[in-house]
């Protein structure tokens, strides 16, 4: 996308979060907030972006993407004073300017680019991205004229009771052209309840200057959807955990049951898997062909399962590797451990990784047979071929050897 930019508004503290944490920080599937922003502007392969922060700037620009210019709102003033911090940034550029939100994190990439096609094509000023709600609650309202072009959008704080009944929203999203942009940021007044400067009172002035004002309306609203509160978190974060098992299921993958498959963003997992009910398996966990996972598994960061493994049934694992056609069936606790091919892990197995201090490494190399209720005690190793009877424990050094 050619001489487009993006100013990704992300400097609030989130009120109704109740947090302590940048509001864009809180993780959807796993992830930040702000980093399927990121992944979105990447996909878009714009010319520049800028990134906005505020509140407690100095831990969300660690999850900033590379190639994306911070830029610090040094007062939370509203939208259109971020946009003009964003725009400093930008200095002369004189193209399309696209203004994205940290807290918007369902926005697909086509949508993106509907949107800034639909603004190249009919020369508009700005173009707002809309969708219509039943219950359009928490949201501006679109504004029409006798025409039915847009003439303004009104906060629902600021709203009268006829205008609380529009359904279309204002979702956020907009495209300007650069130079309207810069013109009507210094015509925005706090007129408003908060009095802060809203970039929605951008529309109605662009209107009443005889600037074109156009829109896309969303085919699916879940798009559109900000976080604000927990409510509105656990609600995102169920939308985008069904697009996650729909896409690995897509690919191959059995989930018996999507509503309690709960899998971070990132997880990889190949075809033929089959993904048993009341499983977690987080962000970075990666899952070999032909596997049996669950249920009641937690399957945590720093895992890797290679192919042809049965694990399940209220088993933890962490930040551990787990070998070929091993089979650890049976409840119990694999952490930091490296497992190799064709290991049976028996019922209760727990590697006792930590001794207060320091995490330790357990070993168990290839064929090895590992006794109902062992406790292996890291660091340990337990050689190829070796066995460990039930209710034994290995304490820390004491290594098995081969056979």
């Amino acid at each position: 996308m050619k001489n487009i930019a993006c100013v990704v508004l992300a400097a609030g503290k989130g009120e109704r979060m109740k947090s302590s944490t940048p509001k864009v920080l809180h993780p959807v599937c796993g992830r930040p907030m702000l980093g399927y922003v990121c992944s979105l502007i990447a996909e878009l392969k714009v010319k520049k972006a800028v990134c906005v922060l505020g509140y407690k700037h100095e831990l969300a620009r660690r999850h900033v993407a590379a190639g994306i210019t911070v830029a610090i709102q040094k007062k939370i003033a509203g939208t259109a004073d971020a946009v003009a911090t964003g725009l400093r940034v930008l200095g002369s550029f004189k193209g399309t300017v696209v203004v994205l939100y940290g807290d918007t994190v369902l926005l697909k990439t086509q949508t993106i680019k509907k949107l800034v096609a639909t603004h190249l094509d009919r020369q508009a000023d700005v173009t707002l991205l809309t969708a219509t709600l039943e219950k359009p609650q928490g949201y501006g309202r679109i504004v029409r004229d006798k025409y039915f072009t847009i003439s303004g959008i009104i906060e629902e704080k600021d709203a009268n009771e006829v205008q609380k009944a529009i359904k279309e929203i204002n979702t956020g999203i907009m495209c300007f052209k650069a130079e309207a942009l810069k013109s009507v940021l210094g015509r925005i007044k706090p007129n408003n309840r908060k009095k802060e400067y809203y970039l929605t009172d951008a529309i109605g002035i662009l209107y009443g200057s005889g600037r074109i004002v156009e829109q896309v309306t969303l085919e699916d609203a879940d798009e559109a959807l900000g976080i604000n509160s927990r409510a509105d978190l656990a609600k995102v974060n169920g939308i985008m955990q069904r697009r996650i098992n729909q896409d690995l299921m897509e690919s191959g993958v059995t989930i018996v049951d999507p509503a309690s498959a709960f899998i971070g963003f990132g997880a990889k997992i190949k075809p033929d898997t089959v993904i048993y009910p009341f499983t977690v398996i987080e962000s970075g966990v990666t899952i070999g062909a032909r596997c049996s996972v669950g249920p009641f598994i937690h399957l945590r960061l720093g895992t890797r399962v290679a192919d042809d493994v049965t694990i399940g049934n209220f088993l933890e694992v962490s930040r551990s590797r787990i070998g070929a056609k091993t089979f650890a069936k049976h409840f119990g606790y694999l952490g930091d451990s490296r497992i190799g091919s064709m290991v049976n892990i028996g019922a209760g197995t727990v590697t006792a990784n930590f001794d207060g201090f320091h995490k330790g490494i357990t070993v168990v190399k290839d064929k090895a047979f590992i006794g109902s209720d062992s406790v292996l005690v890291a660091p340990v190793t337990i050689g190829r071929s070796a066995r460990t009877g039930a209710g034994a424990v290995v304490t820390k050094s004491h290594n098995v050897q081969d056979g």
